[in-house]
């Protein structure tokens, strides 16, 4: 940077937007907590209790976390490449963590309850979701945080690779929107339609999710608030892709 230039500022709105989404997603996982606690009996593991770590969790790290990571080159925008990089991939990680522990206790619960697994569509898409989303996390990797791909094969790839992110990101929320429709289903069947708390509580979550994933959207693709490239960055990119393509920086071979 030059001399005497000013400090680099976010773009106007991003700020707030970042705090509504950190907003909704407290008020999410706190409602989600109130739920299970006020209605289902808390969370308990090796219990009958245990079936209610599933959407807390699933909650957390499947829209929660991953959301948050999905933000971080929109709110780390002036930090190093490769430490927002790195955040990048530890927080679709620990949310893969999260989820696995989630559903582990689903087939454990059921396994002790003698409930049949993967019949509704709820676990179909879920686990759908869940897997693919493993596979991106591990592609990902592969590609931006190991050496060994192409300059042209990550640039193919990262289009490819923020397409599913998002795509994976909606069919989180969906998978969750199924999951409490089906779980008040099977627990209020007869009162659910007469308004009782627990349905307006579990519809509010509903909602919640739907506004924590319109404004992460809608953060995401607002194209002037995407990450500026650092002057550091393009030197590094350009260097890669003369060592790794055979191109001098003019474009000769």
């Amino acid at each position: 940077a030059m001399d005497g230039a000013r400090p680099p500022t976010s773009p106007t709105g991003l700020s707030a937007y970042v705090a509504v989404s950190q907003l909704l997603g407290l008020t999410l996982l706190a409602t989600t907590g109130a739920w299970l606690g006020r209605y289902r009996g808390g969370v308990a593991w090796h219990s009958p209790l245990q079936f209610n770590a599933h959407p807390l969790c699933m909650v957390l790290g499947m829209v929660f976390l991953q959301g948050d990571a999905l933000l971080v080159y929109r709110v780390f925008r002036h930090e190093a490449k490769s430490s927002t990089k790195a955040l990048h991939a530890l927080l679709h990680g620990l949310a893969l963590l999260i989820a696995l522990v989630g559903i582990i206790a689903v087939f454990e619960s059921h396994r002790t309850k003698g409930i049949p697994d993967m019949y509704s569509l709820h676990s179909w898409c879920g686990m759908a979701t869940f897997v693919l989303y493993l596979l991106q996390w591990f592609l990902g990797c592969g590609f931006f945080l190991f050496p060994g791909a192409s300059f042209s094969l990550r640039g193919w790839y990262k289009t490819q690779h923020i397409f599913f992110g998002i795509t994976l990101f909606i069919l989180s929320i969906t998978s969750c929107l199924l999951g409490i429709t089906e779980m008040l289903l099977f627990k209020i069947s007869d009162s659910y339609s007469h308004f009782v708390p627990e349905g307006i509580l579990a519809n509010t979550l509903g909602l919640l999710l739907v506004a924590f994933g319109l404004v992460v959207g809608y953060m995401l693709t607002r194209e002037e608030w995407k990450r500026p490239p650092l002057a550091e960055e393009l030197a590094l990119s350009m260097d890669f892709k003369t060592l790794t393509e055979g191109e001098s920086p003019g474009g000769s071979q």
